[in-house]
């Protein structure tokens, strides 16, 4: 058993990817260097290089970690959505509140998260090995999707549902550009016209 495998390592381990990940939420890709994720773990600067390979590794696994645990987020939000058909108000604004909108926490703090996510996304554009993460990510998120589409009493093709997902990224982000004060009216204010075509209602 090396060092890094036993609890002790796998504890600092667990500290430091936290501790990545937090900066990368942050500050983006320029913030995770190997002196700042140590001392935000409290560990010693040599921590990084002795757990880990590299440091484009300690990034992807950052990147991993902030990305499951908004899966994990939306999975638990997800099971209290009861199974009812909705009308497109009613279902666009579930929408937006699940995917979109995300936890309970404060405005600022839902603002900083969709801003982690879209950092996500603009950081596997250049990086092969952040973008199959993200990649899979992406594919749970959207099976999420379908399910809480389902579970309104609503049915969408594979192409709607790229169209679907892409309306609600695209309008948050040009919403954050904006410096919009409310981005998720925004994204019911675009949802609203096309959920019925893009995800109708069943039979």
């Amino acid at each position: 058993m090396t060092t890094a495998s036993t609890p002790k390592g796998e504890r600092r381990r667990a500290a430091l990817i936290r501790a990545a990940s937090e900066l990368f939420s942050a500050g983006g890709v320029e913030a995770v260097t190997h002196r700042a994720v140590a001392q935000r773990a409290g560990l010693p600067l040599a921590s990084t290089t002795y757990y880990f390979s590299s440091l484009d590794e300690v990034l992807v696994l950052a990147v991993e970690f902030g990305g499951r645990a908004e899966i994990d987020l939306l999975k638990r939000q997800l099971e209290v959505v009861s199974r009812r058909r909705r009308n497109a108000d009613t279902f666009s604004s579930l929408l937006v509140e699940w995917l979109a909108q995300g936890s309970d926490a404060e405005p600022s703090a839902q603002r900083a998260e969709l801003v982690a996510r879209y950092e996500r996304f603009v950081a596997s554009v250049r990086r092969p090995e952040i973008r199959r993460v993200t990649g899979r990510l992406r594919a749970e998120r959207n099976a999420l999707v379908v399910e809480l589409i389902d579970r309104c009493g609503r049915e969408v093709s594979a192409s709607s549902l790229k169209t679907l997902v892409a309306i609600v990224d695209g309008t948050l982000l040009s919403s954050l550009l904006a410096e919009e004060r409310d981005p998720f009216a925004a994204v019911r204010d675009a949802l609203f016209p096309v959920v019925d075509v893009l995800a109708p209602t069943k039979g």
